[in-house]
């Protein structure tokens, strides 16, 4: 897969990038399927490309004194996909956008269903 043009976009939160998984546009009894009624379906596959650090969470600070000027700094609970996995998904909490003429999907962590991890997939 080419991440080259990938490089500049930042996931951010609990969300991540997913490119559809081409399907077969024939089904099992050779009848050809229109292109718009895969992407129909409520259930939906694909590669996650990109994700973002997590779950955002407030560090407790050590002074609650007014003068000190630091800034808030930020812990993340890690998501638990990791790019290179096919997930499974659901449409309806899924955005569609069009990067560099390909099309990918914005998929928050809770509407993912399952993932099928591969270690040696992108290597």
């Amino acid at each position: 897969m080419d991440n080259q043009n990938l490089k500049e976009l930042i996931v951010i939160g609990d969300r991540v990038l997913i490119k559809p998984k081409t399907e077969n546009d024939k089904t099992k009894s050779g009848l050809y399927l229109p292109p718009g009624v895969k992407e129909k379906e409520k259930v939906q596959t694909g590669y996650i490309i990109k994700a973002g650090p997590g779950y955002p969470i407030p560090l407790p600070t050590e002074s609650d004194d007014p003068w000190v000027t630091e800034q808030e700094k930020v812990k993340y609970i890690p998501l638990q996909v990791k790019e290179g996995d096919l997930a499974i998904f659901l449409q309806t909490g899924a955005f569609e956008v069009q990067y560099a003429g390909e099309k990918y999907f914005i998929v928050p962590q809770s509407s993912i269903l399952m993932v099928e991890r591969d270690e040696g997939l992108f290597e």
